[in-house]
């Protein structure tokens, strides 16, 4: 595509003239003037002081100022287009931004992490076993009591020897026969981890 850098050029080089040239009879200097034939505006410090130099390179040459002019704008205004994205680019990338994401991806390894050890910790550990009823531990006149507990549901219950089944909420149950005195209840509960708990519990009857 043709930019007014290769329209001053090519106009200047069939004409016969060097860049030295164009200094002496416009008054610019040599570097700001091949600046503008290789569209490198970052060199000047504004946009209207290009504009000056190029209406006075263009009837330098005998060209239409006001064809030249559009075809700057246009090139220059792509590079602004370029530029204001790079600059929206940049401030989602500030170190503030930076910190922020950092902490942000902290937070989730964290989480993580944490989840993993918790799961960890409940693999490698034994099953837990919690009597839900009876909440009273000494009877008067029951001969047998219904003992509900609960535990995971992949757990293995044994009481006296007797396998013991739970639901899909891990909840099981088991008749319990008391004799006056003291009565000892041995649970115990192998995990799917091969860990294994024993819970005792005593419960009176009154003689």
């Amino acid at each position: 595509m043709l930019t007014v850098g290769d329209i001053f050029k090519k106009e200047r080089e069939q004409k016969g003239l060097t860049l030295i040239d164009i200094e002496k009879k416009i008054k610019v200097r040599k570097k700001f003037l091949e600046a503008i034939e290789k569209n490198k505006w970052s060199v000047f410090s504004s946009k209207i002081y290009i504009e000056g130099i190029i209406k006075n390179y263009s009837k330098a040459l005998s060209l239409n100022p006001d064809k030249t002019l559009a075809f700057f704008r246009r090139d220059y205004e792509k590079t602004e287009e370029v530029k204001f994205k790079k600059r929206i680019a940049s401030q989602y990338l500030t170190p503030q931004t930076k910190k922020i994401a950092l902490v942000f991806l902290v937070i989730i390894f964290l989480f993580f992490f944490g989840y993993f050890l918790i799961q960890l910790k409940l693999f490698l550990s034994p099953p837990k076993i919690t009597i839900i009823s009876p909440k009273t531990t000494v009877f008067k006149r029951e001969d047998r009591i219904t003992i509900i507990g609960k535990t995971e549901k992949e757990t293995t219950i044994t009481i006296f020897g007797e396998r013991v089944y739970q639901n899909k909420e891990g909840i099981f149950d088991y008749q319990f026969p008391l004799k006056p005195g003291k009565n000892i209840l041995i649970i115990e509960a192998i995990g799917a981890n091969g860990k294994k708990t024993t819970l005792t519990k005593e419960f009176f009857r009154e003689q």
